[in-house]
């Protein structure tokens, strides 16, 4: 299962249930890191992924 949703121009994964990485799938197409919200970790966590906080 896979649940994404695109806020304030970028792209929130809500969850991922995907064999590969949605988001590194995404980065691999040319999408930045910045622009990828991976919202199934808690707020304070995000900011030690290579992704973005919010």
């Amino acid at each position: 299962m896979l649940d994404v949703d695109i806020k304030n121009g970028k792209i929130w994964v809500q969850h991922d249930g995907t064999e590969d990485a949605i988001a590194d799938q995404f980065v691999a197409r040319g999408v930045p890191k910045q622009d990828i919200v991976l919202a199934y970790h808690a707020p304070h966590v995000r900011q030690y992924t290579d992704f973005a906080v919010g």
